[in-house]
């Protein structure tokens, strides 16, 4: 009769993480409620016909121990830190698989390395001329560098130059939100791209030639530069659905096709959370504590609060996009190596919608049923409700494939399949009313057993290890007494985090 319930709406990694530490920790009984008929929000893994798809990729790496650590514990690495070979991945699938980065910026119908590098292959393909700008762009902005960065163009200029920015940068970072870079907040760069400059890609470079092997391994470099990461054996959402099960064994509930309709608060709590089940019957359940994942917008519409916290909520901006799977036979594409090698590709040429490519055998050759075929993703950025996001499926998969054979990566002989899934809320954009955000976390923090985490639930684009960071600092403070949830914030914040490892 004593014990306490926690209420979770979701069951992504921050909602997962949360009800495994609670379970674990405390005393405090998690219920988790869950709009989908799948965990992992979107790091969940789809299966279409034996072809595993992961949407974005989800690299299992991060700079905090604490998180590494954990998915450590719960998929044991195939090899050692020493690189020495401890599980076979081909005799049990309970193991995160130890895989190369590469990414690369396809442009001019040639591959760029991501980050770019200072190499004769950039400088081949990109012409003497153009490099001689980008250069003297550069050393102008260092001399004269843009002293207040109101907006993400200012931020890319300020650290790259004007020529590298609108080169490299500019086309990819608009096609992703649809909006012009001077309409973001410099924010999303201080999210995104973190520490990396010119000054620092040219650091790296110069490293790598110099470092042996070695050293090369035990050198910290900046998060976008790592070059290794773990991988889920059959994708991010067999993470997920493993601590799911956990969290039911454990004694936790998740209740899956139901959405959180209302969030009852008075005073300074919240005193329980309604949800819609998939027949469309309506539940309340009483809470101690609630911990809402779900897109900041939709928990103020569903909560007592002024009519002006519920105008700056609705006016909050999320992207979306739509995911297309391809299976080929092989691909068109003619590179230095074969087969093509990136786990993921930007696509900055402007005369396609399509964004980003993902290479899923790269990612795990197990997310591909025959391990002869190639399975692709493409990512096209949209806004829900749009004509883009509202065209016929086959409509949209006749698109892609004619867009992917335009820029020569595949022959449209070699289809084999196709399927295409889309994917609301996937990034928290920085605009909007994004500059009064301020006033949500105000309230929202001034409920005493509120606790907002998640990427749409705390708008911020987070990867999933600052999901889990700031699920796991929720539940430091409950179990230590701590009544702020400024630390909570702090996550993907702090300079520390982004210059370093850091032990918690």
């Amino acid at each position: 009769m004593d014990s306490k319930t926690a209420v979770i709406i979701g069951a992504g990694p921050a909602g997962l993480t949360v009800a495994e530490q609670l379970l674990k920790r405390t005393d405090i009984r998690p219920v988790v409620i869950e709009a989908d008929m799948q965990v992992g929000g979107i790091s969940k893994t789809v299966n279409y016909k034996g072809n595993r798809m992961d949407f974005g990729g989800h690299r299992f790496f991060s700079k905090s121990e604490r998180v590494m650590n954990w998915w450590k514990e719960k998929m044991p690495p195939e090899k050692d830190d020493a690189g020495i070979p401890k599980i076979d991945p081909d005799k049990t699938d309970r193991v995160l698989l130890i895989r190369q980065r590469l990414s690369r910026i396809f442009y001019l119908r040639r591959f760029f390395d991501y980050p770019v590098s200072l190499n004769w292959h950039t400088i081949r393909s990109l012409g003497l001329m153009r490099m001689m700008r980008i250069g003297f762009s550069y050393i102008g902005i260092r001399l004269f560098p843009r002293k207040k960065e109101n907006n993400l163009e200012d931020f890319f200029i300020n650290r790259f130059g004007k020529s590298l920015y609108e080169t490299f940068f500019k086309d990819y970072t608009e096609k992703v939100w649809g909006v012009p870079c001077r309409e973001i907040s410099p924010e999303w760069g201080g999210q995104r791209i973190k520490g990396l400059s010119v000054s620092k890609a040219v650091k790296d470079a110069l490293s790598n030639m110099l470092l042996t092997k070695k050293q090369k391994e035990k050198r910290q470099v900046e998060t976008s530069l790592i070059r290794k990461f773990h991988y889920p054996k059959l994708g991010p959402g067999q993470m997920w659905e493993l601590v799911a099960q956990e969290v039911k064994n454990l004694g936790g509930e998740i209740i899956m096709q139901a959405k959180a309709v209302k969030v009852v608060n008075k005073d300074d709590a919240v005193e329980s959370v309604v949800y819609r089940d998939a027949d469309g019957g309506l539940h309340e359940l009483q809470a101690d504590y609630v911990f809402s994942t779900m897109p900041m917008s939709e928990l103020f519409e569903s909560m007592d609060v002024s009519d002006d916290l519920k105008r700056i909520a609705r006016g909050l901006v999320y992207r979306d996009f739509i995911t297309v799977g391809l299976l080929v036979k092989s691909l068109q594409i003619k590179t230095d190596e074969n087969p093509l090698k990136d786990n993921w590709i930007y696509i900055q040429e402007s005369d396609v919608k399509l964004g980003r490519l993902q290479n899923f055998h790269n990612w795990s050759p197990y997310l591909v049923k025959n391990p002869e075929h190639r399975w692709l993703g493409l990512e096209y950025f949209c806004n829900e409700g749009d004509d883009f996001w509202t065209m016929n499926d086959d409509d949209i998969i006749d698109f892609a494939v004619n867009e992917l054979q335009s820029i020569g990566i595949i022959d449209k002989s070699q289809l084999i399949d196709a399927s295409m899934y889309r994917v609301p809320k996937a990034y928290p954009a920085y605009f909007g009313t994004y500059n009064k955000i301020g006033l949500l976390r105000e309230f929202a923090d001034s409920l005493e057993n509120l606790y907002l985490i998640g990427r749409n639930g705390m708008h911020k684009y987070n990867n999933q290890d600052h999901s889990m960071l700031a699920a796991m600092t929720a539940v430091d403070n409950i179990v230590n007494g701590v009544k702020t949830k400024q630390n909570i914030w702090n996550v993907n914040t702090e300079s520390a985090y982004h210059e370093s490892k850091k032990t918690e």
